[in-house]
């Protein structure tokens, strides 16, 4: 029998293998919160009125009169006049509809028996109780609060207490340094921060408020502190300074306290986001209240289909935009359970994360390709020990995903039942911009699928003209869309500079916003992203994208991951260098290094064979999981190393390099 299993097994990944288009189950479209095909047209004779319907699912405080002003593009504004409130519109709400016993936030700690379940009356008590102590502390409307938090229920109870006093936040990744800590801070005139102790990371509890406090010696005017316990006994032993705060006693003060909601306009700041700018210097990215929250609701409801009774996990850390949008306010907003999971997918052990889905019944679970490929070399034997058929959708952020990851993710977790979204956007469109809508949409493993409604998203070349099926050119989108950003923070000319294009057409002159990627379309409207326009390495004279040769190079049997970089070359100006991290089971030997280079060039051709082919167990990689080709491509070059402080495996720079040398 076990032999026969195997067959079948075999069988069917020879059969996913060749399979270009996966359709939705009809189960799933039975259920979809949005099923109807007549939806893209809809929005496209309604536009930009059909935004209501993102609008229709906020408490509004006052109506807006307007839907969209463009009459200072690209200051667009959305929601005209409207006035609400976040925290009203994520906790208060669900309360007065008689939900207040049900699970808002289920947070799970990196030591595996420390859980903790906040209802929508938890999270109501907590949010109104630090909203009081950070007005005892003098935090006003307007205030720019910075968090810097790792993934603990202070973080999204710390946000939610700002929005209800009109105080915008800015969160900084808690493994970002204290360099970058001070930078934002100073870059916000933020004079408030939210840190804590330390927290956990592989079974080590790390000290953070030692790091806060080196950021905030480089922060050159007054600030107050207030600092979460989190490590309890097992902490550091920090004596706290003069101008910082215990949490749990600012909290316990103002027990029973309620702060009345303070009515914003739509266009008022929710939050700053600093991304990296092309400049070296962080951009902090505006986004405002009422198109924000609307478009992440609209999104998180449409796209994964999220309903009050489910439980969802985004698996992002809330560091990053995608946490804000998907873990904090979308889901939060709509009434349902966000579970938090403060720890690494493989601690204690590699099946952590599918025993969190086990346990806790989630029914959505978005994560990124990074993880799927790590899941994908750890072996199919890990999920296969746990129940995961709560999941109804599965969803990917943060990258493009490579058709064979793809599909491994459609049937080892999602057992061949749970449509995959594959989701392309920024932290500076606020939601996600192109995918399929899972209860309508084909899914075609690696192309993130059309715009959504509402989205105008194009592919063109150098003069603003669309292409034609096939090619590759510039991802534009030629729309305003509500969860868009406003502004760079007290830099507005930056702001144009850096995301918009003008190009004239007979009618009027318009504003295109330009996201750097590069793109191609098929003619099914399908846009596959290829990766920033930057990430290209041209072989004489060819430029070929590093994400293309990638999917290439990971579609070969054998291979887990791979990066792909441009090394200097005499004759060629660049040269492909490929680091490859082999599955379970495989050997990266010259039979090997043989299929990835044929893969390579059947995929796009003998101008993109691999100059070099270097196996690794590891590729250098940020605490957010991002390869850093850079250091690669030093290695290629044979330079003195960048800096390699925000690795999160420094060590494995000098093992590749010795590799490189020893091949």
């Amino acid at each position: 029998m076990e032999g026969d299993n195997e067959d079948e097994d075999v069988q069917l990944e020879a059969r996913l293998e060749e399979q270009d288009t996966f359709e939705p189950p009809e189960s799933f479209v039975e259920q979809a919160n949005v099923s109807d095909p007549g939806i893209y047209d809809e929005f496209e004779e309604n536009w930009p009125d059909c935004w209501e319907r993102a609008a229709n699912l906020l408490d509004w405080d006052e109506q807006y009169d307007q839907v969209l002003d463009e009459s200072d593009a690209p200051f667009y504004e959305w929601f005209v006049d409207g006035k609400l409130n976040a925290s009203y519109n994520c906790i208060d709400r669900h309360i007065e509809e008689g939900r207040g016993d049900e699970v808002a936030i289920e947070w799970v700690g990196e030591p595996v028996d420390e859980t903790w379940t906040y209802t929508y009356q938890d999270l109501y008590e907590e949010v109104n109780e630090l909203a009081a102590a950070f007005r005892e502390m003098g935090v006003g409307e307007d205030d720019v609060v910075t968090m810097y938090l790792p993934m603990i229920p202070e973080l999204p109870i710390a946000m939610l207490a700002c929005a209800r006093i009109g105080a915008p936040h800015s969160v900084v990744f808690a493994g970002f340094s204290a360099d970058a800590l001070a930078t934002r801070m100073k870059s916000a005139d933020s004079e408030y921060l939210v840190t804590c102790d330390g927290y956990y990371r592989r079974g080590d509890p790390l000290d953070h408020l030692d790091k806060a406090n080196e950021g905030l010696a480089d922060v050159d005017h007054d600030t107050t502190t207030v600092v979460v316990d989190r490590l309890g006994e097992e902490g550091f032993g920090h004596d706290l300074n003069d101008d910082q705060r215990e949490y749990a006693d600012l909290v316990a003060d103002q027990e029973g306290a309620e702060v009345e909601p303070v009515v914003r306009d739509a266009e008022d700041m929710l939050f700053l986001m600093y991304t990296s700018g092309t400049t070296g210097q962080p951009k902090g990215v505006k986004h405002t209240t009422g198109g924000y929250l609307s478009y992440a609701a609209w999104t998180t409801q449409a796209v994964l289909d999220v309903e009050p009774e489910d439980t969802y996990w985004c698996s992002a850390d809330i560091g990053w935009i995608t946490g804000h949008s998907y873990i904090v306010y979308g889901p939060l907003a709509l009434g349902t359970t966000s579970l938090m999971y403060e720890g690494t997918p493989d601690y204690p052990e590699k099946d952590r994360m599918w025993e969190i889905v086990e346990d806790y019944d989630v029914n959505q679970l978005y994560t990124a390709p990074t993880a799927i490929r790590a899941f994908m070399k750890w072996g199919k034997e890990y999920p296969a020990d746990h129940d995961l058929s709560s999941l109804r959708l599965l969803g990917t952020v943060g990258e493009p995903i490579n058709p064979r990851a793809w599909k491994w993710y459609y049937k080892h977790i999602g057992g061949e039942d749970c449509p995959i979204v594959d989701t392309w956007w920024q932290t500076e469109t606020g939601g996600m911009l192109i995918t399929t809508l899972p209860g309508i949409g084909t899914m075609k493993p690696g192309s993130a699928g059309p715009p959504l409604p509402g989205i105008d998203a194009r592919i063109v070349d150098t003069n603003g003209e669309r292409i034609q099926a096939g090619q590759a050119g510039y991802l534009t989108v030629d729309k305003p869309w509500p969860g868009m950003l406003r502004t760079l923070y007290k830099n507005d000319d930056r702001f144009i500079d850096e995301y918009w294009r003008e190009y004239s057409d007979p009618d009027s002159d318009k504003w295109v916003y330009f996201p750097e990627d590069g793109a191609k379309i098929d003619d099914d409207d399908y846009i596959t992203v290829l990766g920033r326009v930057d990430d290209v390495i041209n072989v004489s004279g060819h430029r070929l994208g590093t994400m293309e040769i990638e999917s290439a190079i990971v579609g070969v049997s054998g291979v887990a991951e791979a990066a792909v970089v441009g090394g200097d070359h005499e004759m060629k100006g660049e040269a492909v260098y490929a680091y490859v991290i082999t599955e379970d089971g495989y050997e990266g030997d010259e039979d090997l290094r043989e299929q990835i280079v044929a893969g390579v060039e059947d995929a796009i051709g003998p101008i993109a064979r691999p100059e070099q082919v270097v196996f690794t167990d590891e590729l250098p990689k940020t605490r957010s999981g991002k390869i850093m080709r850079r250091l690669l491509e030093d290695i290629a070059n044979e330079e003195e190393l960048g800096d390699t402080s925000t690795l999160r495996n420094p060590g494995v720079v000098s093992e590749i390099q010795q590799k490189v040398k020893g091949d």
